[in-house]
């Protein structure tokens, strides 16, 4: 599951060029959920990248707790939770990469997933809008997790899916039908995520200094020749 992010400055205009910036990314080196966050989402025909609540908050919900930072792949057409935002507001989320926890006999040990060759990741998400007066409003959004990898799934089950820069488009697009935006939602390629072990300094959300990134053991990573 994907409790935690690394979001580092990002070249968001090369990754997809013509993005439009209604606000300026959110960096982070340990971003937990229940924080602001940047996601990108369609918006009169043109990609933006904007500021959402990461914790899906649809405007019935009555306990803020209760909001979901994600949601998985095989429930989203049949929860109310997600359902609708599924269909018509899909987004993407850019960052460096997703921290999660591999169990150890003694405690568990942090590992950061990344692409293997360090550029950003597109994270798969929804989103819902709240409006709390005629003009004034709060937008939220969670993650859309899949099962891992083979490569992955001894250091967790799920992760975030990954959308190719080629079909952000179409993903955001709320006019591509729900069975064509779900066939998007696979596990990452095996060749295209590795993961390598980092301080335990993430541990704490308030540890948000750059050795909570950085490698302290090598890449786990697909190998050709081990198939």
């Amino acid at each position: 599951m994907a409790g935690r992010l690394f979001i580092p400055s990002l070249d968001t205009e090369r990754l997809l060029p013509g993005l439009r910036h209604d606000a300026p990314l959110i960096t982070a080196a340990n971003l937990s959920p229940r924080r602001p966050i940047s996601h990108i989402r369609l918006e009169g025909g043109a990609m933006c990248l904007d500021r959402a609540f990461w914790g899906l908050t649809p405007p019935w919900l009555k306990i803020l707790d209760h909001a979901p930072h994600c949601a998985r792949a095989e429930s989203l057409e049949t929860r109310r939770m997600f359902r609708e935002a599924f269909a018509a507001r899909r987004c993407l989320v850019p960052a460096g990469g997703v921290y999660i926890w591999k169990p150890q006999p003694r405690f568990k040990q942090p590992f950061l997933v990344t692409s293997t060759n360090r550029r950003p990741l597109l994270l798969a998400g929804l989103w819902c809008r709240y409006h709390t007066t005629l003009t004034d409003h709060t937008d939220s959004m969670a993650l859309i997790t899949v099962p891992t990898s083979a490569l992955l799934a001894p250091l967790s089950d799920r992760l975030p899916a990954v959308i190719a820069p080629d079909d952000a488009e179409r993903w955001l697009d709320p006019g591509t039908p729900s069975e064509i935006a779900k066939r998007l939602l696979t596990p990452a390629p095996r060749e295209l995520l590795g993961a390598f072990p980092v301080s335990r300094r993430v541990n704490d959300p308030m540890n948000q200094d750059s050795a909570c990134a950085h490698p302290t053991g090598p890449m786990l990573r697909w190998n050709e020749q081990e198939t």
